[in-house]
């Protein structure tokens, strides 16, 4: 028994059901089932249905109309899916007109004979017998399915070879739903990249929960039906773990990585700089046919309004660089902020903006869930909460246990004032979740991943629940057993609060980053003491993880970093800072970047310790330590090319250490200003505060400084032209 699968609009269901009347004696003697969306029971899920239906289908009716033509989720969803079927399978497209339109405008439609013929339409050219068309259309059926004419057909040998495993790394992507809507322009967008090659990077830029990810999880799911379609490697990394709030955060982790897997260990463990290991890295990806995906850039941009979207990491920058100019493969690229620079400008650069989704993608959206109401409501609906795509999933989610699953019940969620681009509609759900929750466990879980700028792991969980209950945030789960917890945690995941567990990191909890955002946010407004306490546990957790007590590699030395994070919001900054000195730095070695080469993790750490970056260190830090940390993030930010940012700390720096008498610091200070001033241009400054750390360093009595400060205003002087200083300096030296 074939299927036959009929496609229309709402609007045309009349046409619909006298057609299913004549297919009726097809139906009875068993020859076929004719499948429509009204075959869809009250509890089934409405897309996925739709897909069984139309892959199951020997042939597919479209009952062509203005309407039918104009839909949208039609023209998205399900003609393409029904076109591709026809193609690859075989499967017979049969279009019916029945009521006049411009048809011959869509470009599917003219190649595939059409019923009735010679583009007459039932509703104006049979309207006095519209039963010997569609007679006509049930004849057509009947004849397919007697003589066979579509034949299951063999799947046809695939046009790539399998990639191995080895060579596709794509679990760091972030867990997204499987169902995407109104994307198809998108998705055909990047099929024409990865062919034609005319483009070596594109990015798409929307706000968090529009749908980015999970637009590029689906496009890589067809890459890897397909046996990645030539690819030599796939390789996919996220920097989104810190949601909005993030300040900074860096490559390295990434960088280090990346070269391991592509074979260069050595360059991946050396102390040379981020630019060095960029240009390294770029290079291997152009020696092959590389899809790299780079999910949640905006970390790495600057939100300064001068420059906004520059990537301010050095080795990242480089990456995009070098790609910009040439790339075998396709470098996609997630952000909420466009990129900036030079290459963003580049022909070979695509940057498209996926704000928010269409009137109908949210339709659609609110359709697979099962939420009743009209076309006209469900469209109203997905405009009163922005057309973002996470408030239209979490929407679905919450009116899925009301009675009913009625739209209108959406007008009862609450407005909260705060910035659209601060999460506003998404967060007005999750409101409406929590007074639904209550006081419960489902509350207590989702206030702990407040806590968290990435997936937490079991450990971690486990050192926050551990007893005694933090008032205010553990006092629901102390006490759960094994089996309460996983009902817990199943019930937020079936109401997409929690992802899916990952087979990568069994036992993690991860969440939307304004999930995480939101409640964290709650937490720490409304009950401070247990957010402070939680975070304690945690620094207490990742400081006593590492199983060297001087870890020598970034990855050994991770959770350190995630101490100083966790310790700084616990407000025990001097025991953070302590931590940092000696086994992050090293005392006065300055092993992470000096060693480790890693500025940009280097800078991560020291925010914490930051009121407002980078001009106003914590309280908690003694004073005797606030000079030295503000030159630290001042000499960072110069080394990662944040230059117009490295002023002020380095400035502020500067003057604490000379109040304190703090000489040799004081020369180093004024010297590495002088330096910033060099590369800044503004010679005469540098000239100045070269000459201001000659006396700091005479100052100290330590001939060291001497010396190279002499050498250092030396260099100014020669900037600014002043030869004859300069001879004057050199003899100086060598006289002492």
């Amino acid at each position: 028994m074939g299927t036959v699968f009929i496609s229309y609009s709402h609007k045309d269901e009349d046409w619909k059901d006298r057609l299913r009347s004549h297919l009726g004696v097809l139906e009875r003697t068993g020859r076929i089932k004719v499948w429509d969306d009204r075959c869809i029971d009250g509890g089934e899920d409405w897309y996925p249905a739709i897909v069984e239906a139309m892959e199951s289908a020997e042939v597919a009716i479209c009952l062509i109309s203005p309407d039918f033509l104009a839909s949208k989720f039609i023209y998205e969803e399900e003609i393409p899916h029904l076109i591709k079927r026809r193609e690859k399978e075989g499967m017979v497209l049969l279009p019916v007109l029945v009521r006049p339109c411009l048809w011959k405008a869509v470009d599917w439609l003219p190649p595939i004979q059409m019923l009735p013929r010679d583009g007459k339409s039932i509703s104006a050219d049979f309207k006095d017998d519209v039963d010997t068309p569609l007679q006509e259309v049930a004849q057509r059926v009947f004849d397919i399915v007697e003589t066979r004419e579509y034949v299951s057909p063999v799947p046809p040998t695939p046009r790539w070879a399998p990639l191995s495993e080895s060579c596709v790394t794509i679990e760091r992507l972030p867990k997204t739903g499987t169902d995407i809507f109104g994307r198809s322009d998108e998705l055909e967008m990047l099929d024409e990249a990865w062919e034609t090659e005319k483009t070596n990077i594109i990015s798409f830029v929307a706000w968090g929960g529009v749908g980015k990810s999970a637009m590029v999880n689906k496009w890589v799911e067809q890459m890897g039906e397909d046996n990645w379609r030539g690819a030599e490697r796939v390789y996919a990394w996220s920097f989104y773990s810190q949601g909005t709030g993030e300040r900074v955060t860096s490559s390295e982790m990434f960088v280090n990585d990346t070269l391991k897997w592509f074979g260069d260990v050595g360059m991946a463990e050396s102390d040379k700089s981020g630019w060095i290991k960029g240009q390294r890295l770029a290079k291997l990806v152009q020696e092959q046919k590389v899809l790299m995906i780079l999910d949640g850039l905006e970390p790495l941009q600057s939100g300064y309004v001068h420059d906004k979207g520059k990537v301010t990491d050095a080795a990242l920058s480089v990456i995009l660089g070098e790609l910009s100019k040439e790339n075998p493969g396709l470098c996609i690229v997630t952000t909420r902020v466009s990129l900036s620079g030079a290459y963003a400008e580049k022909d070979t650069v695509e940057q498209l903006n996926l704000e928010q989704i269409s009137d109908g993608a949210g339709r659609a959206l609110l359709r697979v869930g099962g939420i009743r109401g009209t076309d006209e409501q469900l469209e109203e609906a997905t405009r009163n909460f922005g057309n973002h795509a996470l408030a239209i999933n979490l929407l679905v989610a919450y009116l899925q246990d009301i009675p009913g699953r009625n739209i209108k019940d959406a007008d009862k969620i609450g407005d909260l004032e705060i910035p659209e681009e601060e999460g506003r509609h998404p967060r007005r759900v999750m409101e409406a979740f929590a007074e639904r929750f209550g006081d419960s466990p489902e509350l207590d879980v989702l206030k702990m991943l407040g806590l968290f700028d990435r997936p937490a792991e079991a450990g971690a969980i486990e050192a926050i629940k551990a007893e005694p209950a933090i008032s205010g945030l553990t006092s629901n789960i102390v006490k759960l057993s094994e089996d309460d917890w996983n009902r817990v945690i199943e019930n937020l995941r079936r109401v997409s609060l929690i992802a899916p567990e990952s087979h990568h990191n069994v036992g993690a909890l991860d969440a939307h980053p304004l999930v995480r955002e939101h409640f964290g946010a709650k937490l720490k407004d409304n009950k401070p003491e247990a957010w402070r306490e939680a975070h304690g546990r945690l620094y207490e957790y990742f400081r006593d993880l590492p199983e060297k007590e001087l870890p020598d590699t970034l990855e050994e030395m991770e959770p350190l970093f995630c101490a100083v994070a966790h310790g700084c919001a616990a407000g025990r900054h001097q025991e953070t800072f302590d931590v940092y000195w000696k086994r992050i730095n090293r005392v006065d070695e300055a092993y992470i970047i000096h060693k480790l080469g890693a500025f940009g993790a280097d800078l991560a750490a020291l925010s914490g310790f930051f009121e407002k970056c980078w001009s106003k260190p914590v309280a908690g830090i003694k004073d005797s330590n606030r000079g030295a940390l503000l030159g630290w993030a001042g000499f960072a930010l110069r080394a990662v090319g944040r230059l117009s940012e490295a002023d002020e700390p380095i400035m502020l720096g500067l003057e604490l250490e000379i109040k304190q008498e703090n000489w040799a610091n004081s020369a180093d200070g004024a010297s590495t200003l002088g330096d910033l001033y060099l590369t800044l241009g503004k010679v005469d400054e540098a000239v100045e505060y070269g000459r201001r750390s000659v006396e700091f360093a005479d100052q100290s009595k330590d001939w060291g400084q001497r010396m190279v400060k002499r050498t250092t205003v030396a260099d100014a002087l020669h900037q600014a032209g002043k030869r004859r200083s300069k001879r004057r300096r050199r003899y100086f030296v060598k006289r002492r």
